[in-house]
């Protein structure tokens, strides 16, 4: 059985035969109520998915909870949610957090009936959560009271009670706690006692007598179970790291009464599969306040049969450091993993998702008709980032066959109630931190600090210095985002999209040619060397002026190392280029792309070859020109790869090579590969045979 089709390339964690790693943790297979063998049937490791925005983190939490939910309790919340964001109106503060919101919404949805077994029960935490509620039930009326009572106390009902229970147990710990507001009593302490006397009272079984007397383990509480929970409370409301203790402890409240439901003969033979916890972006609270506790209890040995499984943006937090680390494919079999003793974070298993191979991408966007160039184009583009691909496919088939500039540009209608967005707006919303969304799309033209502190200077408000600069580049990498040399935005999909949008932000695409005459001025020669020539060609590229490009090119030819001459030409000629533009930058009325007519020797007879080149140099002047209009063509992410292009490319490199005896091999080997990249959706290779970059970010001049 494989995962869902949207799901290409994570079969590592959902597949059956051989059991994925999913299936192992949980002892079910996935969409069945047919049971497995555990791995780690001891002690679990607490599954974190690593990776920037769109890479499919919560499409998998997602398909996680739809294949075991009715087989297995099975809860998911998102980290980002709003409910999690601030408390509901008129709860005070002191008495909420987003840890105690989320143990309520897990526990609601872990509570639900499966099959062959019934509701699961949380008395310990019911009575936590009451005892943290109530601390903030000073001013309040007796109707909110009973409707923030009656949500806890559904914790405690197990499907079998006298129908109306709940509501009367409610209405009395309002009435207590009505009482004690007018003098009666004691408010917090009538909560608490209401609380306990419900358990220990309507239970004979012995173990919802453990579960009453429960709290009576907490620090300090004297062997008291009411005094447990009034130290809870008052640590709660004192926020802070005292905050953070009662919070561990309502977190191993919960878990222990999960441990209830699947202690004893009868619940082990109704319950095949563990309970299973999805959480994500985990990154923003609760979820650091749900996964710390979980970590530091099991190294402690307080065990749990809990499987978790979070998502959390970038590569790992500090509190994560010894977590043992692997990729998806990994996984597929065994997941190898021992945690140490001595470090609480070890016995997280942090796991990269890796984006989709060009396969994925084929069997993805090959759904669709579409040219057959188009799905490597779009791996190309996206680099096998899933939403990407998802998006692009979406827009394909609802505009039509295009180019991918088309398809990023043309609207995609995501939501049947909604109008439809340009693509290209849609992937930004979801891939690009959405408070920084306006700096970085000035920024994803620069190359680095320097050059991004000039932009900001030129194009950003003036309190956007520096050292806001730095702050942004490290909140990239911690997001996930490659660190690429020679780009302040690594990662390349991104950057095209945020360049895309600069380019539209005004009509006359003025903010675009600001950029770009900015970075053009920031890498002006100040000496004979010109050590960034190919950052200031790179962007009168981008402008259109390609004279300065081919004098460059083809006035070092001779002279320049051809392995460094050839990542120059990939570098300079990956400027972006959206479509063709006049002398002053504004669009021609009909878009086309003159780079395949320069590249293919068809404007050689009315072009002027400069007056200071020589004759003899005159056949190497149009050979560059046809060459550097090759390659932008065939690197361009937002292009289909040109066929006849490519054969051009390879004619013109052999050509070269028998011009440059020192280079002859490097620039025969590129003939070959080149071509074969571009068509294959690959980035084009300088064949030293230890090259490690992509040519969007050489540092080296």
């Amino acid at each position: 059985m494989r995962v869902h089709r949207q799901l290409h390339g994570r079969g590592a964690l959902f597949d059956t035969e051989p059991a994925g790693l999913a299936p192992r943790l949980v002892g079910l297979r996935p969409h069945q109520h047919r049971a497995i063998a555990v791995e780690h049937p001891q002690e679990l490791p607490f599954v974190v998915l690593t990776g920037a925005r769109g890479t499919g983190k919560s499409a998998l939490l997602r398909e996680a909870r739809d294949a075991y939910k009715g087989h297995t309790p099975v809860a998911l919340i998102d980290c980002e949610a709003a409910e999690f964001a601030a408390p509901p109106a008129g709860r005070d503060a002191e008495s909420w957090s987003p840890v105690s919101q989320a143990l309520l919404v897990i526990a609601e949805q872990l509570a639900e009936p499966v099959t062959g077994a019934g509701r699961i029960t949380f008395p310990r935490l019911m009575s936590g959560l009451v005892a943290v509620a109530a601390g903030g039930w000073r001013d309040a009326d007796s109707e909110r009271i009973r409707r923030e009572v009656e949500r806890i106390l559904l914790l405690n009902e197990s499907g079998s009670w006298i129908a109306g229970f709940a509501g009367r147990w409610a209405g009395k710990v309002a009435a207590n706690v009505t009482a004690a507001a007018t003098g009666t009593g004691p408010l917090l302490s009538s909560a608490i006692e209401a609380t306990l006397e419900s358990i220990s009272d309507s239970f004979v079984h012995r173990r919802r007598q453990r579960a009453a007397t429960w709290w009576r383990d907490y620090p300090n509480a004297s062997r008291n179970a009411r005094r447990g929970l009034m130290l809870l409370s008052g640590h709660f409301r004192a926020g802070g790291t005292s905050r953070e203790h009662a919070e561990r402890y309502l977190v191993r409240a919960s878990l222990a009464d999960l441990t209830d439901a699947y202690t004893g003969v009868l619940p082990r033979m109704q319950r095949l599969g563990r309970p299973l916890v999805l959480v994500d972006n985990a990154q923003s609270a609760p979820g650091p306040g749900l996964t710390d506790p979980v970590l530091r209890d099991r190294s402690e040995g307080i065990a749990d049969h809990v499987v978790f499984l979070t998502a959390l943006r970038g590569s790992g937090r500090p509190a994560l450091r010894n977590a043992v680390r692997r990729t998806l494919p990994e996984l597929a079999r065994r997941t190898d993993w021992t945690p140490d003793p001595a470090s609480p974070s070890s016995r997280a298993l942090l796991v990269s998702l890796p984006p989709l191979t060009a396969d994925d991408t084929l069997h993805i966007v090959d759904e669709h008709r579409v040219p057959p160039g188009l799905p490597h184009a779009v791996h190309r583009l996206t680099g096998g980032n899933p939403l990407g691909i998802t998006l692009l496919t979406a827009s394909a088939a609802q505009n039509g066959t295009a180019s991918l500039g088309e398809l990023l540009t043309s609207d995609v209608r995501l939501h049947e109630d909604r109008d439809g967005r340009p693509t290209y707006v849609e992937l930004l919303d979801r891939l690009v931190p959405a408070d920084r969304l306006e700096e970085l799309t000035v920024l994803a033209a620069a190359h680095d600090h320097d050059s991004a502190t000039a932009l900001a200077e030129a194009l950003l408000p003036d309190d956007f210095g520096p050292a806001d600069v730095r702050a942004l580049q490290t909140r990239l990498v911690q997001e996930g985002l490659p660190e690429v040399p020679g780009r302040f935005v690594g990662d390349p999909f991104v950057r095209t999209l945020l360049l895309l949008r600069l380019h539209h932000r005004s009509a006359d695409h003025g903010r675009w040619r600001e950029a770009h005459e900015t970075l053009i001025a920031h890498y002006a020669p100040t000496d004979p060397a010109e050590a960034h020539a190919r950052y200031r060609l790179h962007h009168e590229l981008a402008l259109g002026t390609t004279e300065s490009a081919v004098a460059h090119l083809r006035d070092t030819f001779t002279c320049l190392d051809t392995r460094i001459w050839l990542r120059t030409l990939r570098f300079v000629a990956s400027a972006p280029y959206f479509h063709a533009h006049d002398a002053e930058g504004h669009d021609f009325a009909a878009r086309d792309d003159r780079r395949a007519a320069i590249a293919l020797g068809h404007t050689d007879a009315v072009h002027r070859v400069p007056d200071s080149v020589d004759h003899a140099v005159a056949a190497l002047h149009l050979r560059i020109r046809r060459l550097l209009h090759a390659v932008w063509q065939l690197t361009d992410p937002l292009a289909l790869p040109d066929p006849r292009v490519c054969d051009r490319l390879r004619f013109e490199l052999e050509q070269l090579s028998n011009l440059r005896p020192a280079g002859n091999a490097l620039l025969w080997r590129a003939s070959r590969d080149w071509p074969e990249d571009a068509l294959a959706g690959r980035p084009l290779r300088v064949p030293d045979g230890n090259d490690d970059d992509s040519g969007d970010g050489e540092g080296e001049a």
